[in-house]
């Protein structure tokens, strides 16, 4: 039932993020970061500099974004493809290849209703940190440099937002659009997601069930679903660069601004090499497998069904 997918897909989203959230969080700030003002140097290097200047919840900024959006995302999302693979399928026969990832398109399609505003408020909690730690030092050189340390001003000390002022300010300023900056840069990343992803989960799944009408077990899922996931997240992870650069609203110093994808992208080749779309790569596979593992486990195993089934029976 419609109700038992969107409880499944809303779980398994809240147990996935929080296990993999500090990861994301060095991969926002990999991505980020511009050839020059390189703060970090891997993402032990991100998460161990964000620890001793931020201290371990540091490493959660931008969580509670996630955290309170991340169900409706899963939800829409695996619900989706469900819906488009059953509406695709003819009398209830095997999908084809084709079918399956016009499914997958449909899935990725209705999710940046959710996914474009929760990431757009996620990536500039996740981020500020960065930009912080880089004025203070460059304000630490400058005091050095200076002849005289004296007459150096203090840095200025890091002013933390939150996602509900940056929400305020950004409907005051612009409005719902403010909320849906990258949105094409965002689709263009979660439908070729979605397309590699649920066909090649389904496939892999189906792998290991001995019988096509009994599930396969949970662990062929979670594995079906962290090889899928992986995988399709590295093919898209230039998207997710030119995504994640468009969708900082702040800048460190020096650092460029753009005007679009195409200006994003030209301005990346350019300045920083080919090599920079695959910025954070190892970190995005590292958050999507079990992600998307711990989600299909959820799913399939169908938590939400023991739920409902329970409810007439405790009000009995």
């Amino acid at each position: 039932s419609l109700p038992a997918k969107l409880i499944n897909g809303g779980i398994a989203g809240l147990i996935g993020v929080t296990c993999v959230f500090p990861i994301d969080l060095a991969k926002t700030r990999l991505q980020n970061q511009q050839n020059g003002q390189r703060m970090y140097t891997s993402m032990s290097d991100c998460l161990i500099k964000t620890i001793r200047s931020e201290g371990y919840f540091g490493m959660y900024r931008g969580a509670a974004v996630n955290l309170t959006l991340v169900t409706p995302e899963k939800a829409i999302k695996l619900a989706a493809n469900d819906f488009f693979r059953h509406h695709l399928s003819k009398d209830g026969k095997k999908l084809t290849l084709l079918r399956e990832m016009l499914a997958g398109c449909g899935a990725g399609t209705c999710q940046v209703i959710v996914t474009t505003p929760m990431e757009m408020l996620k990536i500039q909690l996740q981020d500020a940190g960065r930009i912080a730690a880089q004025k203070k030092l460059m304000a630490a050189q400058a005091q050095l440099s200076s002849s005289s340390a004296a007459g150096a001003a203090e840095p200025a000390v890091e002013r933390r937002t939150t996602a509900t002022q940056i929400t305020r300010e950004l409907l005051r300023s612009k409005g719902i659009a403010g909320l849906y900056k990258g949105l094409g840069a965002t689709l263009l990343r979660d439908v070729p997601f979605s397309i590699v992803y649920f066909p090649l989960f389904a496939n892999l799944n189906k792998l290991g069930q001995k019988d096509p009408n009994v599930k396969a077990p949970f662990y062929v899922s979670f594995l079906s679903g962290c090889v899928a996931g992986s995988t399709a997240a590295v093919a898209v992870n230039p998207c997710d660069v030119i995504k994640t650069r468009l969708q900082s609203l702040q800048r460190g110093v020096n650092e460029d601004t753009y005007s679009g994808i195409l200006d994003c992208a030209k301005k990346i080749w350019q300045k920083e090499g080919p090599m920079a779309f695959l910025k954070g790569a190892y970190c995005r596979a590292l958050v999507i497998a079990p992600l998307f593992g711990i989600a299909q486990v959820v799913y399939f195993i169908g938590i939400a069904e023991f739920l409902l089934d329970m409810l007439p029976k405790h009000r009995a």
